[in-house]
């Protein structure tokens, strides 16, 4: 009688393992988290390597699914589906300090052209040997970009925005270790 009743557990089990179904709603919430993800600008931008671990999540689910391990591939489905969450918040608050670092910088950045050019015109009433044309193209080049600088802002290219802040700032450091450098050798 044991010996019967265990046979047809046995029986049960594989029916039951072999009547396993695929976790169709899990594995297509997944596919729909890492879309959502991927056309997300801040995700894409900020959170690249996050988003990347989703769809790698998403490529194991369907490689477990294949292989009809199906709770192996629910695992997945659920890793996705929580990192391409995880993407979208990141880049969400990068993007939000992007966006604040970028209006720091450009907020300053008027004031900033303004006092080169103030130095620039202090080393030519010095008569500091330097290139002025150069000088004064670079400051040209600064109000410029600046206002590029702006227009990204307002359009909400927070990134370029910092990138090009970034880049009147460099060069503004560099007009005045020039002027430093000249007024330094002119002492000597």
């Amino acid at each position: 009688m044991k010996i019967k009743l265990f046979y047809i557990l046995v029986i049960v089990s594989i029916l039951l393992i072999g009547c396993e179904q695929p976790p169709l709603t899990e594995m297509e919430n997944a596919r729909e988290a890492v879309f959502r993800a991927e056309n997300d600008s801040n995700a894409v931008e900020y959170a690249g390597g996050t988003l990347a671990r989703a769809r790698d999540s998403l490529r194991r689910m369907q490689e477990e699914a294949d292989n009809k391990r199906y709770d192996a591939a629910r695992t997945y489905a659920s890793d996705a589906i929580s990192t391409a969450d995880r993407a979208i918040a990141e880049g969400r608050i990068a993007a939000q300090r992007v966006g604040g670092e970028s209006d720091s910088l450009i907020s300053t950045l008027r004031d900033e052209i303004e006092e080169t050019f103030r130095n620039v015109n202090g080393a030519r009433y010095s008569q500091l040997n330097l290139d002025y044309d150069s000088l004064d193209r670079t400051i040209m080049d600064a109000y410029n970009t600046a206002d590029q600088a702006e227009a990204d802002q307002a359009a909400g290219r927070h990134q370029q925005a910092l990138d090009r802040a970034r880049v009147v700032r460099s060069d503004l450091s560099d007009v005045n270790q020039s002027i430093a450098a000249a007024a330094s050798a002119r002492k000597k």
